[in-house]
Order: C-alpha cells, then sequence, then structure tokens
C-alpha cells in the first residue's frame, strides 16, 4: 500500500505540473515525472528515479458531489471525532468542511533511495505552496496551515522532537515537544503547551 501524505487544499484548482516540475528542477535531483494528462486536468502523477524504481504516486482528486474525495473527506471527520486535543479536533471539522481538492502522495520503495525523500518533501512543499492548505500523514496526524502538528495520531511508542502547535484563546502556540515524554504528550493531548519546552514566536 506505501505510506500516504495528504495535503488538503480550499483551492479547487489543480497545481499545474510545470510548476511542480520547477519545484523539482531547483532540487537538481534526476527525479521523472509522468501523468495521465494535461498541465492541469491531470489526476494521477508518477514520480520515478530514471530507469528505477517508483518514488511516489501523486493522485488529486477534487470534493464534489458523490466524489471519491468527498468520501474521504466523511471519513477523516469520523477518524477525527474523538481524537485528541479536542480543540484541535474541532478546528479540523471546521477546516475539512473547507477543503476542495486532496493531493494524496502514496510513498513506495524507490523513496527510500538516493533522494527520494527530497523529492516527496518537494513535491509536497510545491503543493503547499500554491494550493495552499493542511498536511495529514498516516500515522502521524494532521499539521495547521503553518505545517505545525496539531492532532495526535502517532503510535504509542513514538519519540523525537516535533514542532506542535494548540490553540489558545482561538491562536496557535507553537513550539517543540519530545513526543515520547509522558509529561509533554500529556500536556498535549489536553490541548496545553508543555512545561518548559521552547515557544516559538
Amino acid at each position: 500500500m506505501g505510506h500516504y501524505i495528504r495535503v488538503l487544499s480550499p483551492n479547487p484548482v489543480r497545481v499545474s505540473m510545470s510548476r511542480l516540475m520547477e519545484a523539482l528542477e531547483e532540487l537538481g535531483a534526476p527525479v521523472a515525472l509522468s501523468g495521465d494528462s494535461g498541465e492541469t486536468n491531470w489526476r494521477q502523477l508518477v514520480l520515478a528515479h530514471p530507469e528505477g524504481k517508483d518514488i511516489a504516486v501523486v493522485e488529486c482528486d477534487l470534493v464534489e458531489k458523490g466524489s471519491l474525495a468527498e468520501e474521504e473527506i466523511g471519513e477523516l471527520l469520523e477518524e477525527i471525532a474523538e481524537a485528541q486535543p479536542a480543540s484541535a479536533a474541532a478546528w479540523l471539522q471546521a477546516y475539512l468542511a473547507e477543503v476542495k481538492a486532496i493531493y494524496a502522495i502514496q510513498v513506495v520503495a524507490g523513496a527510500n533511495e538516493g533522494e527520494g525523500w527530497d523529492v516527496v518533501d518537494t513535491i509536497r512543499n510545491a503543493l503547499l505552496a500554491h494550493a495552499g492548505g493542511i498536511i495529514q500523514a498516516d500515522n502521524e496526524g494532521f499539521s495547521n496551515e503553518e505545517g505545525y502538528h496539531i492532532l495526535w495520531q502517532f503510535d504509542e511508542d513514538v519519540e523525537g522532537d516535533w514542532w506542535m502547535a494548540v490553540l489558545k484563546d482561538g491562536k496557535w502556540v507553537k513550539f517543540e515537544m519530545d513526543l515520547g515524554d509522558p509529561e509533554h504528550r500529556a500536556a498535549f493531548l489536553a490541548g496545553k503547551v508543555p512545561a518548559g519546552v521552547e515557544i516559538v514566536d
């Protein structure tokens, strides 16, 4: 199946293939990009190492009545209904109602070779830059529009430092926390800034 990273955008217009190619050219990594249709009406793109393995498959579905994307939004809403922090889940419920396009990046075997993950990051960042929106990643959770992590969907044994944000008086308070620290984790799940962390202005 592969690992999925999604860009959930309020913009109903697909990011053009040429903009994505420009981003890849700036990266400078050798990568082949192929699509199933034209500049702005593509539905699927494949990123691959030249003469090698696929790195990722990018699909774009517009949220329209009866569409696969509309069904996916419904599934995401069900998924976050009991998630924490509750304040972030409520913010996401309102945000998802305004999403007009879903870019699903399926990361496959070739991402672990050469500059594969740099290619994945470049495409994700280009989609965000040109379409706007938030990120959802399998076994991680959701970000806000600034890229800070706001909803906990990590595995229980997760560790490491991560940039996070919680809502306070309608504004995001941003900080870096240790995902494996029980006190940091408990505070975040309660929608609070963990004690002792550095807050980002």
